[in-house]
């Protein structure tokens, strides 16, 4: 389930904080350019709405340039900018869902996972199978059905490639709390892939 993608675009030349910080309206611009596909990805994934995720997307850079003086460069650009899109992004989930969000979800979240699963054998199907688009919608649609704390790690970690270590940093988190999250989140998933897959098997063996 792991996107080998590079959460970090590659900039060639490597987008210069000095000149950002200089003011430099061609530098921001790159900076745009370069991170907007990543930022409105992880946004609609989050929201599920394009309108949203764009609302999220134009936010997330208003916020940076507002606050571009104030980054000291502790942590990379795009670990910075996803920490903006993530919070934009839970924000407006929380306005859309009215509380639903709640404290004890995030408690939740949190807690130590219990193993194991039973996992259907899926050596007997294809590969193809594995990869046609109806599986693919089924996996988005249980992504979808995890907890926004969940989902957000499954997101950045699995799906955008960040490392354990700046998805930690981007929700403000210690990196057990992450890895907590993401064993939750790959654990639901396996478990709905499990009962996907069981039913696909079920059928390829009908005589």
């Amino acid at each position: 389930m792991t996107n080998n993608m590079n959460p970090h675009p590659p900039t060639q030349p490597e987008i210069s904080i000095e000149a950002l910080h200089q003011g430099d309206r061609s530098e921001f611009a790159r900076l745009v350019d370069t991170y907007s596909g990543p930022i409105y990805r992880l946004a609609l994934k989050i929201l599920n709405n394009p309108q949203d995720a764009e609302d999220v997307l134009q936010e997330t850079f208003f916020k940076a340039l507002r606050g571009i003086q104030s980054f000291e460069g502790r942590s990379s650009l795009a670990t910075w900018l996803y920490r903006i899109a993530v919070n934009e992004a839970l924000m407006s989930l929380r306005r859309r869902q009215a509380g639903q969000v709640s404290l004890d979800q995030v408690a939740e979240a949190d807690q130590e996972p219990q193993e194991p699963l039973e996992v259907a054998d899926w050596c007997c199907l294809p590969e193809e199978e594995l990869l046609t688009v109806e599986a693919r919608q089924f996996l988005d649609a249980a992504v979808e059905e995890l907890s926004p704390p969940l989902r957000v790690v499954f997101l950045l970690r699995d799906i955008e490639g960040l490392s354990i270590r700046d998805s930690a940093e981007t929700l403000n988190l210690t990196e057990t709390a992450v890895k907590t999250r993401l064993l939750r989140a790959r654990l639901f998933l396996r478990g709905k892939l499990s009962e996907y897959y069981q039913e696909r098997l079920a059928e390829v063996k009908k005589p």
